[in-house]
């Protein structure tokens, strides 16, 4: 099967098995997303959901966070991973919009990419889920995920991975081949124990086909 095929395969699937794929994380607005993006890297998704609702009661726009001081947020975040640094990055955030941007969330990567707790992936989650821009982001979950269906090939960062995956899925499904992908590792192919049997994608996978012949080879 060509490159082309299998993506063509993979979108049908998922359209058919997943045609709404949203971000679980709870936010109201793009600044509540964008402290979620921030707290949820190396953190489930279900614990920042847990820490945000009196986070964003505290602190309901850039202007009042901007005020804190690392220490108070620290006392809303700190049984999420590495509260330390990301409450100091949750405070530079958010004086940088109300200083550089007039207190709003920017919708381009690249200006996005210049605040603090803000790398290419939250910038990219920021951008597709908020503005609908033709981006796609790629945490564990999505690098995993395509590298075992083939999808990408010999990837070695989260960024020759977008770059393979972005030639081939057309761009307007690249905010939802994110939560495809996002979803199908966090529930489906998870990196410990991939429940294949669950999965729908076998016959094109390169990982299960792989597996199977090294257990017909033992």
């Amino acid at each position: 099967m060509k490159k082309q095929e299998l993506f063509d395969y993979i979108i049908a699937y998922f359209r058919e098995e997943m045609p709404i794929a949203e971000t679980e994380l709870h936010y109201n607005n793009p600044f509540e997303l964008l402290i979620a993006v921030i707290l949820s890297a190396q953190c489930t998704d279900k614990r920042v959901n847990q820490i945000t609702p009196d986070l964003f009661k505290r602190f309901p726009n850039p202007e009042t966070l901007a005020e804190a001081n690392p220490e108070e947020v620290f006392d809303y975040i700190r049984s999420c991973s590495y509260p330390n640094n990301k409450a100091k990055h949750l405070v530079g955030m958010a004086r940088m919009l109300v200083n550089n941007f007039e207190g709003q969330v920017p919708d381009d990567i690249h200006l996005l990419q210049k605040l603090p707790g803000v790398g290419r992936k939250t910038a990219n989650v920021i951008a597709s889920v908020v503005y609908n821009k033709p981006a796609l982001a790629v945490d564990t979950h999505v690098f995993r995920v395509a590298a075992r269906i083939g999808l990408s090939t010999n990837a070695k960062t989260p960024l020759e991975t977008e770059k393979q995956l972005v030639k081939y899925f057309p761009k307007e499904l690249l905010p939802l081949a994110h939560h495809w992908l996002i979803l199908h590792g966090r529930y489906v192919c998870m990196a410990r124990n991939p429940n294949c049997k669950k999965c729908g994608l076998t016959n094109v996978c390169k990982f299960y086909k792989d597996t199977n012949k090294q257990n017909h080879e033992k």
